[in-house]
């Protein structure tokens, strides 16, 4: 205990000021190795280091230290360093002037938390005032000659750094000061990686403003609803709090989706500016402004629509500018829609009791009720018919108030609000009269009903429901099967009406019992008759727009797997479209995607006549074995054409399994033996919609809409985004419930997806088809043939400012499409150049007040990259 008193902590602030006010100080420096001392009098493991190498300790009486004899073997010639002392008379570059680097003394409170660290380095180098005077009066070079050379040299090494450069000491100057010791005890401390060399520190604090330290560009002030269209509420505050995005970047995203920049565009060539975000992230914050517009647009037309009726209202006006979700504004709306019956407290009012409301609120003293009766008018004959229009105005007035709909959410939040379906009175009634009926088992309705039996008594949380239960649910509502409600507590209507009584709804004068029960009454009538039921709207909508946001994701995500499969290039490939009656369809392909052959074989027996599939089957392998005799060619070839074929791409439809036991039998035996041909099996699905699109007639007339689906096939796994953009997404069988969703929403999400893939692989422009080229970004169907049209006419593009020349292609589009378009040499060789020269040296488009400049058609290797042409200066 004694040993613990006289080892308390010593406050190194103490040893740093007596240092850096004498440094040669013989008292202030005897004071703190005594301090040093009986700190570590009491540490047990280093002692026996100290003791090795340094005198021994007179002052400690413990017994356990034998080693003392060895004490005479410590004064070592190490003592002769103090003659030394004298040689430190280098005042000549005397220290003491430059501590003017006091203002770096700030960091002497951090020594406050190294203690403990002085603490182990005293105990590494255990304490001997004089030798820490002669190492501190010795130089770097005595200092080195201690033991434990290597800690004290990596010391020096991180010194400079800590203390910059005007307090580095030359590797033979004289003095360091015990305030140098305690600023490398500091930086020994934060082991941080630090290496600005007192640069300062502001560089690293731009990040948070601009990602990744890349200058963004400030949003400009542009009306996101468009002109006349405003509201009470931020646009681009609300987008950032329903996306979770910060405004800065809804900003931007919001200005430059006005000046109709694609998605595609954006993700790679403004990157800064949208925070690095990826397709998806910004097509939902996309969608989310797209719903604020449509929001403030009906949120106007009704406003007009109320002004021209004569009902609009500054009151009525200011509501309908505070909505903001499509909910608020058809609850404020709904009574004032044609054909509704005129709202109760809209009677109420036209009676003449909204005064008496105010003075129940205002001033409930005064406030006679009586006085309102009016025997010969309906609804104010009798006492109670006017407390009753009070009420209902009362109801009004609580169901529009905005923090009277906040705190009530903010009580369903924190109770367990339940979604509860079970099956409907009239699905039993119809299932009952089918069973009672006579002659086999019950048809359609019960059917549906099994179908939905997860779904007969079910009960969960409203915030644990899954999409995929939500959208099955919403259709066995639709299907009149089931019959859902939100179930909120009791005890929200409990705290909701003590609140509105006690707080929000409370008289600001004494009311009477009777005037306090019209309040009470007022309140549940408003819970009852028009709080509730917009909560549970509002649940069911949130729970249908996130369903429907998740399976269109779920459809995205599968698209773009199916879209950006690799490719299977420069095979022929022969694909069989399987069935049993009609046949095996076959087609055979180039590399490149032509119609070389096509047939019809029946492989099965169901195909018709006996031993049918044995001959076809010789006919199939003798067809193989004939693709070597000629050598490729790509002009028309009529009849039966005769190519290299190695790849079998075989559909999952009826029929694939035998058709696949059947090649892999034929693969077996070695049918096809010069030939190494395998096989695989492809997703078929839209192949059959697709042969009978307008599409495939005007690629394949002359083809059999059959023939046409094994043509599909096969060309699905030569190239599968250039096959699968000619079909509508839908009918590729890459989602669920896509009925049950907006089609609007699925349409546009499925469309965009086509778009980025398309964009981001990019196309070659003088070979892609004009299917393909129509999902590039910034072009349709219209500019699409119009580029079709000038490759044409004027032959294969040179390089990509060529396009400017094209019809309908203006500046903005140019600046979409240009660096998704590729110009690859092998196909921009023009053909017969010297038959039209007039192609050579194709003219701009002409402008107003501008005279026409030839275009160049020289090749620009940079053409055949992603880098756009804005950036051609820079690389």
């Amino acid at each position: 205990m004694l040993r613990r008193t006289k080892t308390a902590k010593v406050y190194t602030e103490v040893v740093t000021e007596d240092e850096d006010e004498n440094p040669l100080g013989n008292a202030d420096v005897t004071v703190v190795s005594s301090d040093e001392n009986a700190d570590d009098s009491w540490l047990p493991e280093p002692k026996a280091k100290s003791v090795a190498r340094r005198p021994a300790k007179p002052r400690e009486p413990k017994p356990k230290k034998e080693p003392k004899p060895k004490v005479p073997k410590e004064p070592k010639p190490k003592k002769e360093p103090k003659p030394k002392v004298p040689k430190e008379p280098k005042p000549k570059k005397e220290p003491k002037p430059k501590t003017e680097r006091k203002p770096r003394a700030p960091r002497a409170p951090k020594a406050k938390n190294v203690e403990p660290l002085e603490d182990s380095r005293t105990t590494t180098e255990p304490e001997k005032p004089a030798v820490m005077m002669e190492e501190r009066a010795g130089g770097i070079n005595d200092r080195e000659g201690l033991q434990g050379p290597a800690r004290v040299k990596e010391e020096r090494l991180s010194f400079p750094m800590a203390m910059g450069p005007n307090s580095c000491q030359p590797s033979g100057s004289g003095l360091t000061s015990s305030s140098n010791q305690q600023s490398l005890m500091v930086k020994k401390e934060e082991p941080e990686e630090d290496f600005t060399f007192g640069e300062p520190v502001a560089k690293k604090q731009k990040t948070s403003a601009a990602p990744q330290g890349r200058p963004v560009r400030q949003a400009k002030s542009v009306n996101v609803f468009g002109e006349g269209l405003h509201m009470n509420w931020d646009p681009i505050q609300v987008l950032a709090q329903r996306t979770g995005v910060e405004q800065w970047v809804c900003g931007n995203i919001a200005q430059l989706l006005h000046e109709e920049n694609t998605i595609p565009f954006l993700v790679r060539y403004r990157k800064d500016m949208i925070n690095y975000m990826d397709a998806d992230a910004l097509r939902e914050v996309q969608l989310a402004l797209e719903e604020l517009c449509a929001l403030a647009k009906k949120c106007q037309s009704v406003m007009q629509t109320l002004k021209k009726d004569g009902v609009l209202t500054s009151e009525l006006e200011v509501s309908f500018k505070n909505c903001r979700t499509p909910d608020e504004l058809d609850h404020v709306y709904s009574p004032y829609k044609k054909g509704s019956k005129l709202s109760k407290a809209r009677r109420a009012k036209e009676l003449g009791l909204e005064p008496a409301v105010l003075a129940l609120l205002q001033n409930p003293q005064t406030l006679n009720l009586h006085s309102y009766i009016r025997p010969d008018t309906e609804g104010l004959s009798t006492y109670e018919e006017v407390a009753t229009g009070v009420e209902q105005i009362l109801a009004d007035m609580m169901a529009k108030d905005p923090d009277t709909l906040t705190h009530v959410r903010s009580l369903c939040d924190s109770s367990p609000v339940m979604l509860q379906s079970c099956v409907s009175k009239t699905a039993l009634k119809e299932q009952q009269q089918q069973q009672q009926q006579k002659g086999g088992p019950p048809k359609g309705k019960p059917k549906d009903i099994d179908k939905f039996q997860l779904y007969s008594d079910f009960s969960c949380n409203i915030h644990r429901v899954q999409p995929h239960q939500t959208l099955a649910i919403n259709r066995g509502e639709n299907l009149k099967i089931l019959t859902v409600k939100v179930n909120v507590p009791d005890r929200v209507k409990n705290d909701f009406s003590r609140w509105c009584v006690n707080v929000r709804w409370r008289p600001k004068g004494f009311a009477r019992p009777e005037q306090m029960k019209i309040l009470h009454d007022a309140v549940e009538d408003s819970y009852k008759r028009l709080i509730l039921p917009l909560l549970c709207r509002g649940y069911r909508t949130k729970l249908t727009a996130a369903a429907e946001k998740e399976s269109v994701a779920m459809f995205v995500r599968n698209l773009r797997q199916r879209l950006l499969v690799c490719p299977v290039r420069g095979r022929a490939i022969m694909g069989v479209d399987p069935g049993y009656r009609h046949g095996c369809k076959l087609a055979i392909l180039s590399p490149v995607g032509q119609i070389l052959h096509t047939d019809v074989v029946y492989l099965h027996s169901s195909g018709g006549k006996n031993n049918e599939g044995l001959k076809n089957a010789t006919s199939a392998q003798t067809q193989v074995l004939q693709f070597q005799a000629q050598p490729r060619s790509l002009h028309k070839l009529t009849g039966i054409s005769l190519h290299f074929c190695q790849s079998v791409v075989i559909g999952n439809g009826t029929a694939c399994r035998e058709t696949e036991a059947f090649f892999a039998d034929l693969i077996k035996q070695r049918f096809f033996h010069p030939l190494d041909v395998s096989y695989c099996i492809t997703d078929e699905a839209g192949a059959s919609i697709y042969s009978v699109s307008a599409e495939a007639v005007k690629e394949m007339p002359d083809l059999d809409p059959n023939i046409r689906s094994a043509v599909s096939i096969g060309r699905r796994v030569q190239d599968p985004l250039a096959e699968l953009v000619k079909i509508d997404p839908k009918h590729i069988g890459i989602g669920t419930y896509q009925h049950d969703v907006s089609q609007p929403l699925l349409r546009a999400a499925l469309d965009g997806t086509v778009q980025e893939c398309v964009s981001f692989v990019g196309v070659d422009i003088n070979i892609c088809s004009e299917t393909l080229m129509r999902h590039v970004a910034g072009l349709n169907a219209g500019r699409a043939r119009s580029i079709a049209e000038w490759r044409e006419k004027s032959g294969p593009f040179q390089n990509r400012e060529q396009l400017q020349g094209v019809k309908g292609l203006g500046p903005k589009s140019f600046q979409q499409c240009a660096g998704f378009i590729r110009i690859n040499p092998e196909t921009a060789v023009r053909a017969h150049s010297d038959d039209n020269p007039a192609a050579e040296k194709p003219l701009a488009k002409k402008g107003k007040g501008k005279a026409s400049q030839p275009i160049s058609d020289q090749l620009n290797p940079l053409d055949q990259t992603c880098i756009h042409p804005e950036s051609y200066s820079i690389t």
